[in-house]
């Protein structure tokens, strides 16, 4: 749905339903471009008065982003009202904007809110009018996680790049800034101003269930130097980055969702490991910073987790490193937050922490009403509301919002999945593309000498919005180089019988390309590449997940890592062993032997390559 002229507000318009909001918001007319000072920025004193002009409850509702159910502000599908009413309360978008005067909504898959770019837009364009409408009604910060590679709630059409491990073996700042840029003109076009990426965790365990290969990598000047360009680019495109999860969720083996993580890192790790790309966040003007439900006994001893930490949010974050942008928690229904509060108790003691955004908790009523219970009990004061919300409407105004919140379908048209960005992905993902082994020199496979492939191996459920199953792609990616493929899904855990199968199945090829996803030393897939090897038949193996399935199996002559199993990425994998481009990545993280893991088996930086035809 395209706004009708009448409903497109002009500047006076928008300016009206913020309470008169002076004309110093006309600062806000360039958006795309990042503040680079408070003199880029409106003036103070005028959102100062827009907020003295707001009830109570309508400062407590800017404070929270939450999700909601449907792919329309107004009219959801019926199952997604009858999931909306279990869980908030509320019928609609609608309803919950109205009720709780929510200042953000974060959109998911899984919420059904993002099935196609212009219903994505209409939605925005929906939420953005019935908040709009309410009385000293304001634009609403709308966001998504759209990391890439394994995280990504908008899909096709829209562009798919590779994921932040992939881009940190492409090594390329340019890449990791043209990402922001181009993912960031993509989620500005449909309505949405923040993403909650890049992830600025440094990954340096590899049993690191959560963060993998979402992270960059494993050092933390390379993490520093991808995330510092990343955020400019989502920020030049008029797109709030959010560096994430404050203070370091790399080294774990906990994943918060499920559990409480403790990180043992001393002070002086952190601050030479952890620290390192968050620091590099704040120098690149970072327009949001995300907590992490861990916890760091070295930067607080009190057992809390960081989100409700006052000594590492407003002590380290805010005090020492300096920051003074938007804080905002990561989602208050994973388990890491949960553990050691009641749900009335998390939000109120994040905004006493230094928090300014609440994500997702899970009752809306409870943490709303905690909130508002805390400032009539005098826990909390109504001038500490007031900051959080200032730094709110200074981000709003900075992206343009209060200028004007809506989107159009030419918008959609000129910038989402268009040609000139998917060749941009596909070049990006042939640098990332990583060769750890090739003996004999294997690869490229040659259409003459082996024309027959074999395509098997993992099929996890793919990324959102990737065509899918990784075989597939790869087989059809492989044909369209001159291959003839034949594909055989045996899974990540695969039967005695599919093993069989597929050695049954490679007596009549060529070549087998097979898919390795979180290989163990006692898992069914190490048996099945294991068997697939003693046919004799060259075999190419593909990590299209964890790098460190190579040490798993070391007898395979062809080992490459994509770090993700999106179709942008297993394309491009595809053209490295047709002969259609050459690897170029480089390991980020360091692989360890899976006999003795206190040795390394290939070294950050390492990475093989060939000349193709």
């Amino acid at each position: 749905m395209r706004p009708s002229r009448s409903s497109r507000p002009t500047r006076r318009t928008v300016l009206a339903a913020t309470a008169g909001t002076t004309a110093a918001l006309a600062l806000s007319t360039t958006p795309v471009r990042a503040a680079e000072d408070a003199t880029d920025r409106p003036d103070e004193s005028s959102l100062r008065a827009l907020v003295s002009r707001m009830t109570l409850e309508e400062k407590v509702g800017q404070l929270f982003v939450m999700r909601v159910y449907g792919h329309s502000a107004t009219a959801p599908d019926q199952a997604d009202i009858d999931t909306n009413l279990e869980e908030l309360g509320v019928r609609t978008a609608a309803e919950l904007i109205a009720k709780y005067r929510v200042g953000g909504i974060i959109y998911f898959t899984w919420a059904h809110n993002t099935r196609d770019p212009h219903q994505i837009a209409a939605l925005s364009n929906g939420i953005q009018k019935v908040s709009l409408d309410q009385p000293r009604g304001l634009p609403v910060l709308i966001s998504t996680d759209q990391e890439y590679g394994a995280v990504a709630r908008v899909g096709k059409p829209a562009t798919l790049f590779p994921g932040a491990m992939a881009l940190g073996a492409g090594g390329s700042r340019e890449d990791a800034r043209a990402v922001g840029r181009i993912g960031g003109a993509e989620l500005r076009a449909l309505g949405i101003r923040q993403d909650y990426s890049p992830v600025a965790d440094v990954n340096v365990n590899p049993a690191n269930p959560v963060i993998g290969v979402r992270s960059f990598g494993a050092d933390p000047d390379a993490v520093a130097g991808l995330v510092a360009a990343e955020v400019k680019g989502y920020q030049s495109a008029g797109v709030a980055a959010t560096s994430k999860h404050f203070p370091g969720h790399g080294d774990t083996a906990v994943d918060s969702h499920y559990g409480f993580p403790v990180i043992t890192h001393s002070r002086e790790l952190w601050s030479t490991l952890d620290a390192v790309p968050f620091r590099a966040a704040i120098r690149a003007d970072v327009d949001s910073i995300m907590t992490a439900h861990i916890m760091v006994p070295a930067l607080d001893p009190s057992g809390d987790p960081a989100t409700l930490s006052h000594p590492i949010l407003t002590g380290i974050l805010r005090e020492e490193l300096g920051y003074d942008g938007l804080v905002v928690t990561d989602s208050l229904g994973m388990e890491g937050v949960r553990t050691k509060y009641g749900d009335d108790r998390v939000p109120v003691l994040a905004l006493k922490a230094g928090v300014d955004q609440l994500l997702n908790p899970p009752s809306i009523e409870v943490a709303w009403n905690a909130v508002l219970s805390a400032v009539h009990g005098g826990e909390l004061t109504e001038a500490r509301l007031d900051e959080s919300v200032l730094r709110v409407l200074r981000l709003k105004a900075k992206l343009g919002l209060l200028e004007n919140p809506y989107v159009t379908d030419a918008g959609v048209d000129h910038t989402v999945g268009t040609a000139t960005h998917r060749r941009t992905a596909d070049r990006i993902a042939e640098r990332t593309t990583t060769l750890l082994v090739n003996e004999e020199r294997l690869l490229p496979l040659s259409r003459r000498r082996t024309p027959r492939v074999l395509v098997v191996g993992a099929d996890p459920a793919s990324p959102s919005g990737t065509d899918g199953p990784p075989t597939t792609v790869l087989a059809t990616a492989l044909t369209e180089l001159g291959f003839t493929t034949t594909t055989l899904s045996t899974g990540t855990a695969p039967s005695a019988e599919g093993i069989d199968q597929a050695v049954a199945a490679a007596a009549g090829v060529d070549a087998v390309v097979v898919g390795t996803y979180n290989v163990t030393a006692t898992g069914s897939q190490k048996t099945l590449v294991e068997r697939l090897v003693a046919t004799g038949v060259p075999l190419a193996a593909i990590a299209i997940r964890n790098p460190y399935d190579v040490a798993q199996l070391p007898d395979v002559r062809a080992y490459l890592a994509t770090y993700s199993w999106t179709d942008v990425e297993l394309r491009a994998a595809a053209r490295v062993i047709g002969g259609a481009a050459r690897p170029r990545g480089k390991l980020p993280v360091a692989v360890d032997r899976a006999d003795d893991p206190t040795k390394v088996l290939y070294p950050i930086g390492y990475g093989l390559t060939y000349q193709v035809r």
